[in-house]
């Protein structure tokens, strides 16, 4: 086991995670273990389905939230801010009126991502829509949305440390 691996999407985990995961990625199978239980790809390729998607989530779940105006996949994001997906509201005066637009990006890796990993994105960004911090009620909304968020968090970290290993072939799934 080689402590010297970097793990920076599993800092916040302890040192027992930590060294269970590195085992995992010095045995080379971190992806397998991640294809057993993430096998499904999605067609959410371009940035019409993703919208699609989102809006159903929105509507399934948060009908009383405002629309959405975008959502689009973003090759920046995680580049520049470290990020997945962002959410924002724009605010712009149009006569006599203010009108808000909310838009969500989305990291392109998801492109490529299992299904699941794609929806807990969307499941967060669209929690933010009704409470803008990570508190106790954003995190009771997420699962309300995705019973099993936490887990899909921990999992999705640990897809973006095998990618970072450059070993995201063996967990890919189409």
């Amino acid at each position: 086991m080689n402590p010297a691996i970097p793990l920076p999407y599993l800092d916040a985990y302890g040192p027992t995670v930590q060294a269970q995961v590195r085992t995992l990625i010095a045995q080379d199978r971190l992806g397998e273990y991640l294809l057993s239980r993430y096998g499904e790809g999605h067609e959410v390729r371009n940035d019409k389905a993703l919208h699609r998607a989102a809006v159903e989530m929105k509507d399934r779940f948060m009908r009383n939230t405002a629309p959405l105006n975008k959502v689009r996949y973003d090759s920046k994001l995680q580049a520049l801010s470290h990020a997945l997906g962002t959410h924002t509201t724009v605010s712009r005066v149009q006569g006599q009126r203010l009108k808000a637009s909310r838009e969500i990006r989305v990291a392109t890796v998801f492109r490529e991502a299992p299904a699941e990993f794609l929806n807990m994105i969307l499941v967060h960004e669209l929690a933010h829509l009704k409470e803008w911090n990570h508190n106790k009620a954003f995190y009771q909304l997420c699962l309300h949305m995705a019973p099993n968020y936490h887990q899909l968090e921990f999992d999705l970290r640990l897809y973006l440390t095998l990618l970072d290993c450059g070993r995201a072939s063996s967990a890919s799934a189409r």
